[in-house]
């Protein structure tokens, strides 16, 4: 191996180490593919923002950008993971699990999300199965295969490939977009504003100990299995 190859062994090495390290401390909220990916000099992927420009709320922000501001909260208040059951359905704030990201999202860009699924619910009660028979909407808007059920009738089912380096591909991943997992770890999140060198985008999720913005799409061990997009 040449002394600069070796150099650069080492320096990833020690940079792996050190996150493994922190990663102890502070959960999934440090990926080492973003420190990794800050090494390749190459020219970055450079993917077109292409996002509605609705405004619910009115504050002369895309609704997609309220989004990820509001999921972007829970990583900078530290949201602990906790998917107990609340009356009341709202668990506290710094407190919450993957489906808490995303309301806590919605209703920073205006939307009382909670009222929007219990409806959904009431209203068609045959989409969504078991829960459509017994409802409960202490516990309803808090489960991913419902949220699943309420995106794919409301929203637009985009691709679930993820092709790094790739402009086609990775432009249909936007800001804003929700991602969902599948078995064995059921999981769902919140598209970040913010990518890898790859041009692949970083998620805003929370699945413990606490919220996180990473690059899940590469990195969660269960399989992309729905992309959608709510506002088009």
């Amino acid at each position: 191996m040449k002394p600069s190859y070796k150099k650069l062994f080492v320096t990833i090495f020690i940079l792996l180490l050190l996150v493994v390290i922190l990663q102890e401390y502070y959960g999934n909220r440090l990926d080492p593919t973003m420190i990794t990916d800050k090494l390749d000099l190459g020219p970055a992927c450079q993917v077109p923002l292409q996002i509605s420009s609705e405004d619910r709320n009115g504050n002369n922000i895309p609704d997609a950008l309220d989004l990820v501001q509001g999921a972007r909260q829970e990583v900078e208040r530290g949201t602990l993971y906790d998917a107990s059951y609340y009356s009341g359905g709202y668990p506290p704030q710094g407190k919450g699990c993957c489906t808490d990201v995303i309301w806590r999202a919605f209703e920073a860009a205006g939307y009382d999300f909670k009222t929007m699924v219990d409806e959904d619910i009431k209203n068609y009660p045959g989409a969504y199965g078991t829960t459509g028979r017994q409802p409960d909407p202490d516990i309803d808007f808090r489960r991913v295969k419902n949220l699943q059920i309420f995106f794919k009738r409301h929203g637009q089912e985009l691709t679930t490939e993820v092709k790094p380096g790739k402009v086609e591909n990775l432009k249909q991943w936007q800001p804003g977009d929700i991602v969902v997992f599948g078995d064995p770890l059921e999981h769902i999140g919140i598209i970040s504003d913010q990518r890898l060198h790859s041009g692949v985008p970083l998620v805003i999720h929370n699945g413990g100990p606490r919220a996180s913005e990473v690059n899940a799409l590469q990195l969660w061990p269960s399989k992309i299995i729905y992309h959608f997009r709510f506002f088009t």
